[in-house]
This record gives C-alpha cells, structure tokens and sequence, in this order.
C-alpha cells in the first residue's frame, strides 16, 4: 500500500481520534471555549472523509483549480453565527492541519511530495471558501446595521421636528403685526423644517424592510432620570397641545439610573410621542421607581387614550407594526424601544385595553446588577 493509501486509510480510521485530538487544540481560541461539540466539530467531519477520497483518488488538482469550485458547507457562516472572529477561522483549519501531521509522523508517514500537496489542496480549499462566505456575510451584516441605525435615527428625528414646526407656527401667529422681517423669518424656518421632515420621510421608506437586529455600542453612566424626563416634556409641549394634553412626571427627583443617557432619551421620546398620538385629550404619565431586590430601575409611560386592540398587542414591538387606522406610520417607534432597551440588558411589555388607554413598562438594570454580571 503507497504512502497516499495509507493516510486515506489513517484519516478514515482515526478520525474520532483525530476530531479529539483537534477540539481539544482548538477550544484554545477564544470563541471556540464554550461552544458544544457538535457545533464546534461543524462540518470538520466531511472534510476528513472529502481529504480520505482525494487521498484515494490520487488527485492531481490544483490549489487554484479547488479554490475556484463552490463549497457544500456554509463553515464560514456558522462561524461568523457563533462569533469567531476571521483568524480564528484560519487558525482552526490551520490546528486540523497539524493534527494531520502528527498522525501521519505517529504512524511513520512522512507527509512531502503528492500526499503533502493533497492535503494542503484540500485544506486551502475550506480555508478559501469559508473566508469568502465570512467575509461576504460579515460585509453584509455591518451594511445592514448602518443602514438599519440611520433608519432609527432619522425616526427620531420626526418628533423633534414636528416639535419645532408646531412651536414656529405658534410662533407665526404672535408675531402678527410685529413687522414683516420677523414673519419671513418664522416663513423660513417653517419651510426648512419642512425639507428636513422631507429628507426624513425620504430615507424611513428606503429603509422600511431592514431587519431590526443592530449592533450597538452602550455608553453607559449614572444620571438623575428626572431632569432627562422633564426636559422631554418641555420639548414635546408643542407636540402636546397647550391644553389638551397634560404630561406629568412622577420619575422621583433624587431617582439614579445606570444607562447610555442619549437611548434612553430616545425610548422616552418614542414612548412619549406614541402615547400623545393616542391621546388627543387626558393625561400622560411618565415615572420610574427601584425595585432593589431585583437589581432593576422600573420605568412607565401610561395614558388613558386609544388603547391597543388586543389582536395587535403581541406584534405592537415587532418592526413594520402599525396601526392600520393611522396612515403614515412606519413601524419603527415602539421597535427602537424594544431595542435599545434590550440592548441595556433589559425589557420593555405593554399592557393595554382598546379605549382604555395603554401602559408600557420598561427595566434598565442597576449598576450594581451590571458590575455583578460583568465580574462573574
């Protein structure tokens, strides 16, 4: 038997032996320590049986010529799935590499000449396929959640904006009679108002079908919740009505929370401004309290508006939801919320009754529950 059937027949009947030796060298790496066994071996299996048939068959393919065929296995997928990053990819198919050499220098197999070559061809191979389908996916991804991101950020920009369009019209009617000059003037930052709400509108339906799984980096520091909370209110006054509407902040004053002040701004924002839209008349209540023995600050915006059909309420945080009543909506409010909440490591519900009003509640871990998760 030449030396290519004797390896064929060593890779075959070592194999488990081989897989062994290999997992046990690879949970080294980083993201491979916890992963079990049947996600780390992945498609690792196939590829010994595929090096055995081209060790049998004396294959004269080249490394070009085997890297220019597509891969049955999506390796670089599941591994982009389970958070390799792309030199763990290399490193491991690099590990199976030196097993292979050991196992043929255990037996008295010295790998040079054809048997070298086959089994680099087959090996360079997956590491070619796996990086391409990586990389693609990889690109793909960040693609997504930059356009996923300013898709959100252009959402939030709405409310502010009506805020301003609605407070410049105010405005418009009390400067009547206070010359021309201030008249165009409130005429011009109405109409640029108007552009900006355009160029938003513009970009939220180039980005209704994104997928809502974005990556988000939290800078997370401890801040009074009242005063974010009342400024809100100030802001969205306009929004509200002068008298229609009443906005009420129960958040305690001396009240701490452990989050990234600029998305929390944005949950209320969003919370806020949805329950204004479903209350054109009666109070909105926003507040927050400690509930020490769960490491959590519990924080609500409550109505006593429209409410939310019962048919709707298990989707109402699912992007694209909206209210088939109220045209214009773009279903990404109550997602932002959801996201960014859970980005926090908390979760937000909601709790509702059609012409009743709603209540969304949301939880935001304490620092002490962060630095304990983080130090264990």
């Amino acid at each position: 038997m030449d030396v290519l059937q004797r390896l064929a027949a060593l890779v075959k009947q070592e194999g488990p032996a081989l897989l062994s030796r290999w997992r046990e060298q690879v949970r080294h790496l980083p993201s491979a320590c916890r992963l079990d066994v049947p996600t780390l071996n992945d498609h690792i299996p196939g590829l010994l049986d595929e090096l055995a048939a081209a060790l049998e068959s004396n294959s004269s393919q080249t490394i070009p010529e085997a890297l220019s065929e597509s891969s049955p296995t999506a390796h670089g997928l599941q591994r982009l799935q389970v958070a390799f990053d792309i030199d763990e990819v290399v490193a491991e198919y690099n590990i199976l590499r030196g097993c292979i050499h050991d196992l043929a220098d255990d037996n008295g197999l010295t790998l040079q000449g054809k048997p070298f070559h086959i089994v680099n061809r087959v090996l360079d191979h997956a590491i070619g396929s796996a990086l391409q389908t990586y990389a693609t996916q990889r690109a793909l991804e960040v693609q997504r959640r930059r356009e996923e991101y300013l898709a959100f950020v252009a959402h939030d920009l709405r409310t502010p904006l009506s805020a301003i369009s609605m407070a410049g019209r105010v405005l418009e009617m009390t400067v009547t009679g206070h010359g021309p000059e201030a008249t165009q003037m409130l005429k011009a930052v109405r109409r640029s108002v108007q552009q900006l709400e355009a160029l938003v509108a513009k970009v939220l339906e180039e980005n209704t079908n994104l997928q809502t799984e974005i990556g988000i980096k939290l800078e997370r520091r401890e801040f009074d919740l009242w005063p974010l909370v009342e400024a809100l209110i100030h802001d969205l006054h306009p929004v509200a009505g002068t008298n229609s509407i009443q906005l009420t902040n129960e958040v305690p004053d001396d009240l701490v929370v452990y989050a990234d002040a600029s998305l929390l701004r944005r949950v209320f924002q969003n919370l806020i401004g949805n329950a204004i839209k479903y209350t054109p008349r009666g109070v909105i209540l926003i507040g927050a309290r400690e509930l020490g023995a769960e490491g959590i600050v519990e924080c609500w915006v409550g109505d006593n508006g429209a409410g939310i059909p019962e048919d709707l309420l298990e989707r109402v945080f699912d992007k694209g939801e909206t209210d088939p009543e109220n045209a214009g909506g773009m279903g990404l409010g109550l997602a932002i919320v959801k996201t960014f909440t859970e980005a926090h490591g908390g979760k937000v519900t909601v709790e509702s009754q059609a012409g009743a009003g709603s209540m969304f509640r949301l939880s935001l871990p304490t620092k002490a529950s962060v630095d304990g998760l983080v130090n264990r």
